[in-house]
């Protein structure tokens, strides 16, 4: 196995090319992390990468930003939920590179980094889930509002809501509990 092989197999965070969202090789971590049925990295070669997503929708609003941001930039990165092989779900930061810039999904190197021991699980709605990972970029209400097309006092009732589920007396607590932070 030359170094570049051996580098790309062995590295300490999950990697992936991905070829229009399929997913075309990954590295042993990406299977460790996804949680193939024999941990192999064959069972995800030419495997759609919406398989690892909660659901269809998420998979098209996430890909249509970041197709969008990928379109200026030729990078994207995010945190967000994804599901395991088993079903399960899991917070995951998830970074692309495109190395086809006119046309950025058609090939790319991703990494994913399981981000389960900082930011456990809570069972959030979709839209929770939006209004979530758009106050931890530091959103206000009315901006988060604007973004989704709801009113603020919506927001509000959303944050309400997470404030509530993850136990947190205020808005910085909630960020800092959303974002794996120590308290």
């Amino acid at each position: 196995m030359d170094i570049s092989a051996l580098a790309f197999q062995n590295a300490p965070i999950g990697l992936a090319v991905l070829e229009n969202r399929v997913i075309r090789q990954c590295n042993l971590q990406f299977a460790r992390t996804f949680g193939g049925p024999t941990g192999d990295v064959s069972d995800f070669t030419d495997v759609p990468l919406a398989r690892y997503y909660p659901s269809i929708a998420d998979y098209a609003r996430i890909g249509e930003r970041a197709l969008t941001t990928m379109r200026d930039t030729g990078r994207y990165s995010d945190e967000r939920v994804m599901k395991r092989a088993d079903g399960t779900l899991f917070w995951c930061r998830a970074r692309g590179q495109s190395v086809t810039p006119d046309d950025p999904f058609r090939r790319g190197v991703w990494s994913f980094t399981d981000l389960s021991e900082e930011r456990p699980l809570v069972a959030l709605t979709t839209r929770e889930r939006e209004v979530a990972i758009l106050t931890c970029r530091g959103m206000t209400s009315k901006e988060i509002g604007l973004e989704l097309g709801l009113s603020y006092r919506t927001i509000e009732v959303y944050r309400a809501r997470l404030l509530e589920k993850f136990n947190a007396r205020k808005l910085a607590e909630l960020v800092a509990k959303l974002s794996g932070m120590p308290l």
